[in-house]
């Protein structure tokens, strides 16, 4: 059985020019790429979303770890002396502190 490719190039050739299809394609190329609501804007948009989120995630673990760090610090006079040594290299009036970098 022999192809007749010139009446499969007609065929197609009709097909593709058929203004339903070139209507088609034009639709589905403005909704790709063109406007604020394109597919590949879309996708931007879900990958900034997801990496805000991520964000939010990592403040919200801070804030919970600074509220801890308040409840601690309002317990008692000597927590929030210990805070203040370990953070601020606070000391005592008649005390030496030394410094030692590990490097």
């Amino acid at each position: 059985m022999k192809i007749d490719w010139k009446h499969i190039a007609v065929l197609l050739r009709k097909w593709v020019l058929n203004k339903y299809v070139i209507t088609l394609v034009v639709f589905l190329f403005m909704l790709a790429f063109l406007g604020e609501n394109s597919w590949i804007q879309q996708i931007r948009n879900a990958r900034q979303i997801s990496g805000l989120e991520e964000e939010l995630d990592n403040y919200l673990q801070e804030a919970a770890r600074y509220r801890q760090d308040i409840q601690t610090l309002q317990g008692s006079e000597e927590n929030l002396e210990r805070y203040a040594r370990e953070h601020y290299y606070m000391h005592a009036p008649n005390e030496d502190v030394y410094l030692i970098d590990e490097e």
